[in-house]
């Protein structure tokens, strides 16, 4: 799926769903450039929604290789 060209503004609700769907397992740069929102956008709404990453995706992106 392509990029959306960088959208400032109101959270539509289909977008509001992509990013309680995908925000806790996913990367915050990668769900942000399928938003075609700022990375700091999406990091701000997450958190006003209490969204926060899974303890699954913790373990993962961070473990040492």
């Amino acid at each position: 799926m392509a990029a959306k060209k960088l959208f400032r503004g109101r959270w539509s609700k289909e977008d509001i769903r992509f990013l309680r769907k995908f925000f806790p397992n996913g990367s915050t740069r990668v769900v942000a450039n399928l938003l075609g929102r700022p990375y700091e956008a999406v990091k701000k709404q997450a958190w006003r929604m209490g969204l926060a990453k899974s303890k699954k995706y913790l373990r993962t992106a961070f473990k040492k290789k």
